[in-house]
């Protein structure tokens, strides 16, 4: 005669125990696809995750990739749901407002490496060209990070013209030019030298400084004052 935990699916007993384990050992211990199961708990109820955990890991290759993959390539995925999606980009939402009060109404100079996490996950995986610019006060803390334009695939219209408004605006005394390259490399092209030279010349006319252009590529970035283009 049967009990019955014998007739529940393997899986009640498997949540249940993992569930404890995460409670009683250090997050960082557990695997990657760990970590997603457990995720997946919570948006599919009823249904043995494990395999999934690991087809999602092996799709999108690591964590960084699947939390900014978009919701259309995670649709391709079979038996993930809304839910599932809804938490990833929760999740994604909490990191970058933990990366952004790192760095915003500190100095730039003293949180170069904090600001550049921040940089590097909000745009290292986007798929499309953005420009962003940093706005900064006189003791060069960040008052103010702003998407100015969204382009295609490698090419992006910025109009020094609006940089201008956008400084007056905040009343900043320096800014930091930030753009992506969907290609990965992050060296700058020849259009991107000029542009830079444009809005220098431009921010001169109302006395503020552009401390930089960094580009962010896919696990890299560049920066022109580093490589003395500023």
């Amino acid at each position: 005669m049967q009990t019955p935990n014998e007739n529940l699916p393997h899986y009640v007993g498997h949540r249940k125990r993992q569930k404890d384990k995460f409670l009683k050992n250090p997050p960082n211990s557990f695997s990657d696809y760990e970590l997603i199961e457990l995720m997946l708990f919570q948006s599919i109820p009823r249904k043995d995750v494990k395999p999934l955990a690991k087809e999602l890991l092996n799709k999108f290759g690591n964590l960084n990739n699947l939390i900014n993959t978009s919701r259309q390539k995670l649709s391709e995925v079979k038996g993930v749901n809304q839910n599932f999606f809804i938490s990833l980009q929760i999740i994604k939402e909490l990191m970058n407002r933990v990366l952004i009060n790192q760095v915003m109404n500190r100095n730039i100079i003293g949180s170069w490496g904090a600001l550049l996490e921040y940089l590097k996950f909000n745009m290292g995986n986007l798929q499309i060209e953005q420009f962003r610019i940093l706005f900064l006060n006189k003791k060069n803390s960040l008052i103010a990070d702003e998407i100015m334009a969204t382009g295609t695939i490698d090419q992006t219209p910025v109009y020094p013209r609006e940089i201008i408004k956008r400084i007056l605006v905040h009343e900043a005394g320096a800014i930091i030019l930030v753009h992506n390259h969907p290609s990965g490399s992050a060296k700058p092209s020849t259009s991107d030298i000029e542009l830079t030279v444009q809005i220098v010349n431009a921010c001169k006319t109302v006395n503020v400084s552009v401390h930089d252009h960094v580009i962010i590529g896919r696990g890299e970035y560049y920066s022109f004052k580093t490589n003395m283009l500023l």
